[in-house]
């Protein structure tokens, strides 16, 4: 390793509220990265930077390691005027701090004179707000020909207002403290300040947007600061907490807890996962609901608020320009101006073809956690709507296989969870046709009916809960019969137009050892696939193998690695008992974390091989990202190897610990009502067990107020 891998920016979020800037806290005018102060999708501050005398200062440090909180230290240039020094170099200190409360954006600038003698100079911060839509930032569409309004200029307040052309006026609204504050017609903030040696003077901002003249409540710093420190404090006490002699993963864990808080937001349905910053910070159905289902044994309530998110937002009619369905789930929300004027489909847009059989796996996963059957009755109405949906229009062709095929111009032309346009392509090199049936997706069918079947049971619904399993086990023989290569040892990655398979050698099958559509030998086979040379680089399980056809370990879905699609073949691998390969698999993914900052997995990383060398960052990975800050969660679900069953009132436990792990507590877990503790300590001197690692590893219960029998699951060799 050499050394920690920083990102280029900075980010801070809370709520709809999200702030990114460079490393020194700004953001520089026509910067090409999207930099911002953003809500409801749109960019409501564009330019922000700092300057002493009118030049830059210089960065000596910088974190946004609390999420909500970023802080810059800084300090000034050396500056001559004719001849004349006009500061010492190093003679100030800046410091910037700043965070966001209740949708404003609080910034104090404090400087000390750390010179002799006394000192005058001048502080400015330069504002622009451009008022572009998330897309026409990231380039995919051209702005929206709105009006931009003079810029109003007040005492100790500068404001700069916009009229979009879908009617909403939105305005940027920047007061400060400081009497000496003064405001320039260009949109700069000048402070002119005079110092005694040693002394300290602050400079205070507060930075709101406004939409339709709704000002956001503003306090004072010090009790909005103390508000979002209880709020992170109470969502730490009400989730699992750990001790482990693991460093990395207790850093790793206790980053994702962070990261998690940080991303949720709640449009009026209870607080749910965004997918992650600084582009995606919206709602999205696939993303929001596999962050969800990762953070079941660390904070069920994400999943609650989750599915009544979905659940309200179900299609209800059909709409060939949004890709909508009567009983999809959607894919993705966009509130901007782009978005309300028709000129793309997100809004909600539903070119998703797994984010309807995800939302029903993860309601029955979180039945199975909490026990909570009313939520279940709830939303049975909505689940009805999506098994309808599933037979007839995620099946067109009735074949028994959900296919998908893009409806909306502009939207997504591949619509599994790797959307990128060449994700999808045969041996032959070229690219499938639609309608595209991808092998993970039938495989969340399949979980979806299995498990929901015994709990509809439970609430009256038999006639249903029978006909659901005898789908499932009907998809599980034509599952094998279609998707099945047996020269590579694993199943194609899809099935094309005309029903031929996509040979590709992928990691979309390793999530079927989830779903348990897959066991015996073949599950053996395919977890042989996952961590063999091909697939393994060291560091994860790559998305393609290195010899398939479109392998690139630079791509975004062709042999880059992502996290979370690590940790859903993880949970099939302690599912199906194949602990020695899922030990392997956690350390390539601990080695990986260590390398970046604040052992943050990002949302994916290049697929080199880790006898290469160090982990090579992807270049425009979200970072915090919600399903890769879930990544640890999921890894905690595996290494204690819990699967509750709250309906039976029983806990089956088959921990495994990875190497350089002799001990893990977990404690305060939400299962069926109540909480359980649970503590792991490897008992052998074998990375993963014994001989043939499926033991090793000794569990104690600590406390259990869940009503529920613990039990040990039996073990299946590998």
């Amino acid at each position: 390793m050499d050394g920690v891998r920083e990102i280029n920016y900075r980010v801070i979020k809370e709520n709809d509220l999200f702030l990114t800037t460079d490393p020194s806290g700004d953001i520089p005018e026509h910067n090409p990265a999207g930099l911002g102060l953003y809500t409801r999708d749109t960019r409501f501050l564009s330019r922000m930077e700092l300057m002493i005398n009118g030049e830059k200062p210089v960065l000596l440090r910088s974190s946004a390691e609390d999420n909500f909180r970023a802080e810059f230290l800084l300090t000034n240039r050396h500056m001559e005027e004719n001849g004349h020094v006009r500061l010492w170099r190093e003679s100030v200190e800046l410091r910037r701090t700043r965070f966001i409360s209740d949708n404003v954006l609080y910034e104090t600038v404090a400087l000390t004179n750390f010179n002799p003698k006394p000192v005058r100079l001048s502080l400015s911060i330069a504002f622009g707000a451009d008022f572009l839509d998330m897309f026409a930032v990231r380039g995919y569409v051209p702005a929206a020909p709105g009006k931009h309004l003079p810029l109003a200029v007040e005492q100790k307040r500068l404001s700069f207002h916009y009229e979009g052309t879908d009617g909403v006026r939105r305005s940027t609204v920047i007061e400060w403290d400081h009497e000496a504050g003064r405001a320039e017609a260009d949109g700069t903030v000048s402070f002119d300040l005079s110092f005694a040696p040693a002394e300290r003077i602050a400079v205070s901002l507060a930075i709101c947007p406004v939409i339709n003249g709704e000002m956001p409540a503003r306090r004072r710093a010090e009790e909005a600061v103390e508000r979002l420190e209880r709020s992170y404090g109470e969502w730490m006490r009400e989730s699992t907490q750990i001790r482990t002699d693991h460093a990395v993963f207790a850093r790793m864990y206790d980053r994702s807890l962070k990261d998690m808080r940080v991303l949720l937001t709640d449009i009026g349905h209870g607080p749910f996962p965004v997918a992650g910053l600084p582009i995606f910070a919206v709602p999205f159905g696939r993303d929001s609901m596999i962050a969800a289902l990762q953070m079941l044994p660390v904070n069920p309530k994400v999943a609650l608020g989750t599915l009544r998110t979905m659940a309200a937002t179900q299609g209800t009619k059909l709409d060939p320009w949004r890709d909508e369905e009567p009983g999809k789930i959607m894919h993705e929300m966009r509130y901007g101006e782009l978005a309300a004027t028709g000129r793309i489909p997100f809004n909600p847009y539903y070119g998703s073809i797994d984010s309807t059989p995800l939302f029903l796996v993860l309601l029955a996963e979180y039945a199975g956690w909490t026990g909570d059957l009313e939520t279940l009755r709830e939303l049975l109405p909505n689940v009805e709507a999506a098994l309808s949906w599933m037979e007839r229009y995620g099946d067109a062709d009735g074949d028994g296989f959900l296919e998908y095929k893009r409806k909306a111009d502009g939207g997504l032309a591949n619509q599994g969870w790797k959307d990128s346009g060449d994700s999808i392509v045969h041996e032959s090199g070229e690219l499938g046709e639609p309608p595209i049936a991808l092998v993970e997706v039938q495989g969340y069918v399949y979980h979806a009916k299995a498990k929901l079947a015994p709990l509809l049971r439970q609430i009256g619904r038999a006639e249903l809960a029978a006909r659901l399993e005898a789908e499932a086990d009907e998809l599980r023989k034509r599952l094998h019969e279609a998707f099945w290569m047996d020269d590579h040892g694993t199943f194609a990655l899809a099935l094309d137009g005309e029903k031929r398979q996509v040979r590709a050698v992928t990691s979309n099958p390793g999530h079927l050892l989830m779903t348990g559509i897959v066991d015996g030998p073949r599950a053996a086979a395919l977890v042989g696939s996952l961590t063999g040379p091909e697939m393994f680089s060291g560091y994860g399980i790559r998305t393609m193998g290195s010899r398939s056809t479109g392998y690139n370990p630079m791509s975004y879905h062709n042999g880059s690695v992502w996290p979370h699609d690590n940790a859903i073949c993880l949970l099939g691998m302690s599912r199906t008992g194949f602990l020695a390969e899922a030990g392997k698999v956690m350390d390539g993914l601990l080695a990986a974390a260590e390398q970046f900052e604040y052992c943050r997995l990002p949302e994916l990383f290049c697929g080199y091989g880790r006898e290469t060398g160090p982990v090579i960052p992807y270049p425009v990975a979200c970072s915090p990202q919600a399903w890769a800050a879930g990544t640890a969660a999921m890894m905690l679900q595996v290494m204690l190897g819990i699967e509750p069953d709250a309906a039976k009132g029983e806990i089956r436990i088959n921990p495994v610990l990875p190497p350089g792990m002799n001990e893990l507590e977990a404690r305060g877990m939400s299962v069926a009502g109540g909480r359980l503790s649970i503590r792991v300590r490897r008992t052998g001197t074998s990375d993963f067990g014994d001989a043939n690692g499926t033991g090793g590893f000794a569990w104690d219960v600590l406390e259990n107020t869940t009503g529920c029998r613990v039990l040990s699951a039996q073990t299946v060799s590998s």
